[in-house]
């Protein structure tokens, strides 16, 4: 059992890291096979390629978790939707169109995503036994906010659009729910053996949603997981103080905090889970120094806890892998 699935499952007072887009963008050797291959959505579903990129910050690095290189959107690729990722605007789907989504099933879904899975068995094979593979969905709202392409700017979503459509948002929660726990199982019997849950888009949601947007499709899910004894990590990025309602009501095995939510205050406010991550991403863009404060506070405030070190999101694309060398060497010694 890898060091992560311990620390969520037993909850043992020892430590973890591993990092959000661990695997991709700021690492030389993944530029080189990028540049070979456009297609996203293609690399990801090439087994032997995604496997190499996978484990590509674990032979640099020796981190104690891999991540399996894939998307969440391949979610919805695999359900019929048309998947693009346009450099400099990111990903566009092509328009949502309900009586494909409703033609999907089981057997379709996992046929179209089985090199992801073959990727995941090939990396497990590879990995030592002390260290966990992590598989990944994203979370229903977040699926949703790009399905029906409602994001218009960084932090702003067409909420008229939600509002109007509310019928067709509600059967497109429920379905995704069904397919993503059909995902989770497949990643699991490939050979990972813990999830984490990309609710990237939970902070766009309005108050009086949260609890029918968030809180009730990340709960079907935990609860799906807990039925099968599969660890799980949810991120519910950007909501805030509502991280403390989410995790009483989801309870989820591990929940990973971002950048805005102050270290004392998630010590306090979450209970009986193991906190994951914080640090903000950019701060691996300064000094040493800098670097090294910072992470500093984090090992301080959750030393006698279970903590898994991660960052507040993912790894940012001009990292310097040195400096990453560099906090992971300071985080083993201290």
């Amino acid at each position: 059992m890898g060091k992560l699935k311990e620390i969520l499952i037993d909850r043992k007072i020892c430590k973890s890291i591993w990092f959000m887009r661990q695997a991709g963008r700021y690492l030389p050797e993944f530029r080189k096979i990028r540049l070979q291959n456009q297609n996203f959505i293609k690399l990801c579903l090439n087994s032997d390629l995604s496997s190499e990129i996978t484990l590509q910050p674990i032979n640099r690095f020796n981190l104690d978790s891999a991540i399996i290189f894939s998307d969440i959107l391949m979610v919805p690729y695999a359900l019929g939707q048309e998947v693009n990722f346009i450099k400099e605007q990111g990903p566009v789907l092509e328009e949502f169109n309900k009586e494909i989504f409703l033609k999907n099933n089981k057997k379709s879904f996992t046929k179209k995503l089985q090199p992801v899975y073959e990727a995941i068995k090939k990396s497990r094979e590879k990995l030592n036994n002390d260290k966990s593979l992590i598989g990944f969905i994203g979370a229903p709202w977040t699926l949703l906010v790009y399905m029906l392409n409602i994001k218009l700017k960084k932090n702003e979503l067409d909420y008229d659009k939600v509002k109007s459509r509310k019928d067709e948002v509600k059967l497109i929660l429920d379905k995704l729910n069904d397919y993503l726990c059909i995902h989770i199982e497949n990643q699991i019997d490939a050979g990972a053996d813990v999830i984490q849950i990309f609710d990237s888009w939970a902070g766009l949601i309005k108050s009086d949603d949260f609890s029918e947007y968030c809180i009730v499709p990340n709960s079907k899910i935990v609860d799906f997981c807990r039925k099968k004894k599969i660890p799980v990590i949810c991120f519910p990025r950007g909501i805030g103080k509502r991280y403390k309602d989410f995790n009483n009501n989801v309870k989820p095995n591990g929940i990973s905090i971002d950048y805005e939510i102050e270290p004392n205050w998630a010590k306090t406010n979450l209970k009986n889970v193991v906190i994951q991550g914080g640090l903000a991403p950019k701060i691996l863009l300064g000094s040493e120094d800098k670097i090294i404060v910072n992470a500093k506070k984090y090992l301080d405030v959750f030393n006698n806890l279970p903590y898994i070190f991660n960052l507040g999101h993912g790894l940012l694309p001009e990292t310097d892998p040195d400096k990453v060398k560099r906090l992971i060497k300071f985080y083993r010694e201290y």
